[in-house]
Formats: C-alpha cells, structure tokens, sequence
C-alpha cells in the first residue's frame, strides 16, 4: 500500500512539474472573419479551422496541459505554416477561391479537421449540413463572378478532338516558358473535377514524373518532373451523363529547384483556349501560382495525388 502511495505521490509530481517545463503557448491575436464570406460560412471556418489555420488560437483547459500541449501546438504551429486564414486579405482571388476549393476537398476526404482534435473537441466537427453550406457557397461564388468567366476566350475543343492546335505557332508565356505541344503523349497520372467552376481535369506526367510516382519519390519531386494538366468545362448530356465541353486551358509545372528557385522550385506556364493565349501579362504571374499553391508547401507544392502505377 505504502509503494502504491509513493508511487502515486511521484506521479502526481512529476506531472507537476511538467505544467512548468512545458513549451511556450503560441501567441493568439484576434482575427477578422474573412472578407466577402458570407457570415454562415465564416461561422464554419471560424468554428472549425481558425484554432490552427490562424493567428486567433482558443485554447481549452486541457489543452494547456503537458506533455498533452507538446503535441497541441505542434499542430498548431505547422497549421499555420500550411494555412494562415489571417492573410486572407493579402490574397489574390484566385488563390482565395484555391483555398476554399483545397480546405473542402480536405474536409471532404476527412482529413481536416484532423480526427485526432474532433475527438477531443467535439463541437469542431462539421456537418453534413455544414459541408453542404460550404459547397453552396463555392458554387454560387463562381457563378456570380462573370469576370472571372469573360476573361476566358470563347472556346470550341474537346476532350476527343483536337483540343489545341499544336502545328501552329505558339507564343511563349510570359517567364520565357516555351508551349510543350507533346504533354497529350504523355502518362495519365491522375483525372480531377472542379464542381466549384465546373470544369474536369487530365493530368499528364512525363518520363521523369512517371518514374518518380513508381519509385514513390515525389516529395520532393525530381528535378526534370512536368505535370501539364488540360482543363476542359462540364458538359452535361440529356441523359444527365457529364462528359467533358470546351477546351478552357493548358497549364504547366516543371521542376527544376535551382532554375526556380524564386518559385518555390517550379516553373508555372497557362495557355487559354484553343488559340493557346499565354496567360498573364508579365512574368509576375508566377506569384499567383506560387500564392494558390502555398496550403500544399509540405507536399511540394503539388495538389495531385497521383495513380499507383505497378510495373
């Protein structure tokens, strides 16, 4: 009995004394909801994500315990590293509507908000209703933003035809990236669809990137990987089937870390339409890329999780 004490009594301080080694709390400073969200769907982002995808951190008792705490602002920290929703004003549209589109998709394959925070925060979680609201709003945001619409070409490919004329001249993009008109020879290493603006993806992999997806070395990827991925609009067919419509774009990522090295590593280039309009004005552009693909920094920038391939 006397051991059983003692060994009670040791216990209880040594968990005494972790409450004064453990680590620093992270700082928390309020944030505003986010601008041009409308206040149910900030309620959910706020409810859900902020307590580690922002500055503003509410912390319950437990969580403030050691060593517990040592694996609460672990999370906590490399949340907002990935996600930082406290910047929302600093982004460009694009990368905003990329955020929501990237945080559904997670939410979505039950990733986020990570099991392991619901379990013990219960009122976390979200909803059926709630992903339901999400999806609505994404929706209705791209359609009621004709401008995003108009600033695409009136477009005439599809998937089974020939989508982009390649034999004709093709001006570089803006950073001097040149029109890679072999990408359709390429591997398949993964199909998408984008519901929020109602588009269906290929993605193509070359040699170098089809290796790597075999050798399961894609993070980082190898210097020499292109992705191209082709981008077509939703068609949906009287007997209510989706097939793919317009050709809407062409978009390029070629790894090379030094050559890129003031684009996290990548070499970003679009071509719109069938005419295959190099997209931007300067090379600047690449920020927006950079910008939109940022949530995926820990997977190398990359949002494609692609096929297994077997050889």
């Amino acid at each position: 009995m006397k051991k059983i004490r003692l060994m009670i009594a040791l216990l209880g301080t040594g968990f005494l004394v972790l409450q004064f080694l453990g680590p620093d709390k992270p700082a928390s400073v309020p944030a505003p909801n986010l601008s041009g969200i409308p206040e149910e769907v900030n309620a959910i982002i706020r409810n859900s994500c902020f307590d580690c995808h922002s500055s503003q951190t509410t912390l319950q008792w437990y969580d403030k315990l050691s060593p517990a705490n040592l694996l609460v602002y672990d999370h906590i920290q490399k949340g907002r590293k990935a996600l930082d929703f406290s910047k929302w004003d600093s982004l460009a549209p694009a990368a905003q509507s990329g955020i929501l589109f990237y945080s559904l998709n997670k939410i979505l394959e039950n990733e986020m908000p990570l099991p392991s925070y619901t379990t013990v925060h219960p009122t976390k979680k979200i909803s059926d209703g709630d992903i339901q609201v999400l999806k609505n709003f994404l929706v209705a945001r791209t359609l009621s933003r004709p401008a995003a619409n108009k600033a695409r070409p009136q477009l005439t490919g599809s998937a089974g035809s020939q989508d982009a004329p390649s034999r004709l001249p093709v001006r570089p993009a803006p950073n001097g990236i040149e029109y890679l008109p072999d990408y359709r020879n390429w591997k398949v290493i993964s199909i998408t669809d984008r519901f929020d603006n109602g588009t269906m993806r290929i993605i193509y992999g070359n040699e170098v990137a089809v290796k790597a997806i075999r050798e399961c070395k894609t993070n980082p990827w190898p210097d020499g990987s292109i992705f191209a991925k082709a981008a077509w609009k939703q068609q949906t067919n009287a007997d209510g089937s989706i097939t793919a419509g317009d050709f809407v774009q062409v978009e390029f990522m070629i790894k090379d870390a030094q050559k890129y090295a003031s684009t996290a590593g990548w070499g970003w280039a679009r071509w719109l339409g069938t005419g295959l309009k190099p997209y931007g004005e300067k090379a600047v552009f690449t920020t927006e890329c950079v910008s939109c693909h940022s949530p995926r920094k820990d997977n190398d920038y990359v949002f494609t999780t692609p096929f297994t391939f077997k050889n």
